[in-house]
């Protein structure tokens, strides 16, 4: 993968956190570094510039990433609805992750933040991307991460049918 054609937005208030994440970036060859220390500068510089991943804090001031991600996936003015995003956050509880997920993030990291976590975010988003949905009630990646192939229902989407059960015609 060509880490120095990608464009990353870091979002986080807390600078020491932006500053260790950004020599992270750069060690394995990322040259376009952007920052934001709030969801709100972070919607201001994309809609700036062309960025082709964030990375966000979960717990920032005054604009969280929670409500940061709300606004970048279902704001009429979003600048980009589709762009990847990753969480970052030291609070991964399942009901965070669960809370993050069903706000439209693509992957999740818990700190303690190491290059080889960034790394296999990184290489699931450029190299396994999920299509995105659209319901009532969300926007964002297909929440479902496996395929199992014994799954039998129920359906919960028109693209879900299920394959016909083969018969065994020998009778």
């Amino acid at each position: 993968m060509r880490y120095d054609l990608i464009r990353i937005l870091i979002v986080d208030d807390n600078h020491h956190m932006r500053v260790l994440l950004v020599e992270i970036l750069r060690a394995i060859g990322v040259v376009h570094i952007h920052e934001a220390s709030d969801g709100a500068e972070g919607l201001q510089k994309l809609r700036n510039h062309q960025i082709d991943i964030v990375m966000t804090d979960l717990s920032m001031q005054p604009l969280d990433g929670i409500d940061f991600m709300r606004l970048l996936r279902n704001s009429p003015d979003s600048p980009n609805a589709m762009i990847p995003v990753i969480m970052i956050t030291g609070h991964s509880t399942m009901r965070r992750v669960n809370e993050a997920r069903d706000a439209g993030v693509n992957e999740f990291l818990a700190k303690p933040l190491t290059a080889r976590g960034v790394l296999e975010r990184l290489t699931r988003i450029v190299e396994h991307p999920r299509p995105f949905i659209r319901t009532a009630d969300y926007f964002g990646p297909d929440r479902r991460r496996r395929n199992d192939p014994k799954f039998a229902g129920p359906w919960r989407r028109s693209s879900d049918t299920p394959k016909p059960a083969a018969f065994d015609l020998d009778v």
